[in-house]
This record gives C-alpha cells, sequence and structure tokens, in this order.
C-alpha cells in the first residue's frame, strides 16, 4: 500500500514552532521494505512556497505522475514520522531522478561531523 516515492496527503496538526502544520502533501522517504515495520512512516513535507526555497530543498515540478496541484518544493530538512493514521490518500508518485536527488540532499543534511 505505502512505497518509497509515494505523495500523499499527510494531516501535519498538531504542530509547534516552525513545524510544518496542517493537511498537506508528503513524500515518503523510507525504504519500501521497511514500511510493513511498526505503524510509523518517515516523510518530507512538500509546500507550494518555492520563493521560500533554503539549502537542499528540492523542486518538483507539476506533472501527471505526482498529481500536485502546483510546481512546489520538497523541505529535505523537515523530515518527520507519523502514524499511518495521518495519512489521508495517496495523491500520486515522485519522479525516480527527484526521489535520490531528495534522499541524496537528505543523506548530506544527517551526515556525520568530521
Amino acid at each position: 500500500m505505502y512505497k518509497q516515492g509515494d505523495i500523499w496527503l499527510v494531516d501535519f496538526d498538531p504542530s509547534v514552532g516552525h513545524e510544518y502544520q496542517k493537511v498537506r502533501p508528503a513524500l515518503i522517504l523510507e525504504n519500501t521494505g521497511y514500511i510493513s515495520v511498526g505503524n510509523l512512516l518517515t516523510v518530507v513535507p512538500i509546500s507550494s512556497q518555492i520563493q521560500k526555497s533554503t539549502l537542499l530543498d528540492v523542486l518538483i515540478p507539476r506533472n501527471t505522475t505526482n498529481r500536485l496541484l502546483h510546481d512546489s518544493i520538497i523541505k529535505t530538512r523537515q523530515i518527520s514520522s507519523f502514524d499511518k493514521r495521518r495519512f489521508i490518500k495517496r495523491i500520486g508518485f515522485c519522479q525516480p531522478d527527484v526521489l535520490l536527488t531528495v534522499l541524496s540532499n537528505t543523506s548530506l543534511f544527517l551526515k556525520a561531523d568530521q
């Protein structure tokens, strides 16, 4: 049912401070092989506020595969794990090249200090 690279509408509320909020698209980061383990899924939010893009965000142009309403950015520094009950519906799928860029940027963000 859930797969890495899927884009789902996810309920981010309640949130605190600078955390993303409301129902919004999110990209599932978690390796598909681990999804069946437990009830949590690891995601990053997707925002249509392209003008607020920061370092490591990834542009995801709207298309028929991802079925987003607008060209958007994937907020790779906003990694969250949510219970599967927050996932409302699958809306599309991320293109493989965009997913690889997101995973690469996420690994840069989480890289161990030297």
